[in-house]
């Protein structure tokens, strides 16, 4: 078990808790995580050392901070299991790599798409849109009752489906934090020669993600939700993938040379990193990664699995609750969603902060299609992470008793 005495001394990293004699009780880190000092100073580093622009100009400043970036995508790449830097791509946030790659894939008119029934919206618009702008289609997975994968399901889909050319699937989502066993789909999907793009914006920011491991084909992240700064996000591809895609968005940084008729185009990663990127975010995403590795992600699951076993165990006691998903809190991460009968989640979530000033979300977590289907208006979901307490689970408990009562 984590020592707690360890929590507290993370704790003084972050100015959300240093700045506060009686902070409030952050339970919506699924949203976006708390960022550390490191990180803050890593983005104010550009600002007051750099503010230049990377591989354009030939003065020191630029030189240094093309390095500079350059060591960034290194340290993302290696964080990831990445075989070479070049497969890191930089990008605004998940959504966007979600986008550039169905953007520029080569779909062709009847090819398929599969999604699982638990996406959110950043991995169902995009396909959604490209079923109507190229017809392409496109076709849900379900789950199994408890919201698990269910590979009966799968293979009938593999065996009945023609021209199945992605499967676009989140790795652990966001509604009800179940990590999908991503490695064995994978492996069927290639068998039947299908290419496969992750979302692990729940899962990089939680527990060790190897893409060679893996063997994914694409896969993405933000960095705000693993203690990095908004406005910067990742899009990992085997680079004789990428190499294939055409650009998402051209202009400065993505040729070697342009005519009025033509232009060449720089390999991966620059063809796809078109503008000035944000610079100060990769910096901070760097800082952010040292950090996790710092604290290491057998003590982030540890503190993890503490706080939503007892939340869990406290929450089945009251039959007026349901949970979202497994009931086992283990296979659920740092989530925990579910609804109180005869309550207004928004409400809930109004009289959490009121009463004891904790935050968590309210509503259908960018979800709506799993919500809709089931005709669930909303629910509440607590999320943690590594540097919440016991305590403020216990808070939480008591909060939710005395709303039940109300």
């Amino acid at each position: 078990m984590i020592n707690q005495k360890f929590i507290e001394k993370i704790r003084e990293d972050f100015p959300f808790f240093y700045n506060q004699v009686h902070p409030p009780i952050y339970f919506d880190n699924a949203c976006t995580s708390l960022k550390p000092f490191s990180v803050i100073e890593a983005q104010k580093e550009y600002f007051e050392k750099f503010s230049a622009c990377a591989e354009r100009s030939s003065h020191a400043l630029s030189e240094e901070l093309t390095k500079r970036i350059e060591k960034a995508r290194q340290k993302i790449a290696k964080f990831i299991g990445a075989k070479k830097p070049e497969e890191i791509i930089f990008t605004k946030n998940a959504t966007e790599a979600i986008n550039l790659i169905a953007f520029s894939f080569n779909f062709k008119e009847g090819d398929l798409v599969l999604t699982s029934d638990k996406e959110h919206n950043s991995n169902l618009l995009p396909w959604l849109f490209q079923v109507k702008k190229r017809k392409i289609r496109h076709r849900i997975i379900p789950s199994k009752p408890d919201n698990t994968f269910d590979f009966e399901k799968f293979e009938e889909i593999l065996n009945q489906e023609k021209n199945i050319r992605l499967l676009s699937i989140v790795q652990t989502s966001n509604l009800d934090g179940h990590t999908f066993p991503v490695k064995e789909i994978i492996k069927i999907a290639h068998q039947k020669g299908i290419l496969v793009l992750l979302d692990s914006t729940q899962t990089v920011p939680h527990q060790p993600v190897n893409v060679k491991d893996l063997d994914t084909d694409f896969l993405v992240f933000s960095g705000h939700k693993m203690l990095g700064p908004p406005g910067i996000g990742v899009l990992y591809g085997k680079l004789e993938l990428l190499e294939k895609l055409d650009p998402f968005l051209l202009g400065g940084g993505t040729v070697s040379n342009s005519f009025y008729s033509d232009y060449h185009l720089l390999k991966p990663p620059q063809k796809f990193e078109a503008g000035i990127q944000n610079y100060s975010g990769i910096l901070g995403l760097e800082a952010a990664v040292d950090y996790l590795e710092k604290i290491g992600f057998q003590k982030i699951r540890e503190q993890e699995e503490l706080l939503n076993s007892y939340i869990t165990e406290k929450l089945l006691e009251f039959p007026e609750i349901e949970i979202i998903g497994p009931k086992n809190p283990k296979e659920r991460g740092s989530i925990i969603s579910f609804i109180i009968k005869n309550k207004d989640s928004q409400e809930v979530a109004l009289l959490l902060e009121e009463i004891s000033k904790i935050y968590v979300r309210a509503g259908q977590f960018c979800v709506h299609s799993w919500f809709n289907a089931r005709q669930i208006k909303s629910a509440v979901r607590a999320s943690f992470y590594f540097y919440n307490t016991l305590e403020e689970a216990e808070i939480f408990i008591k909060t939710i008793e005395r709303i039940i009562k109300l």
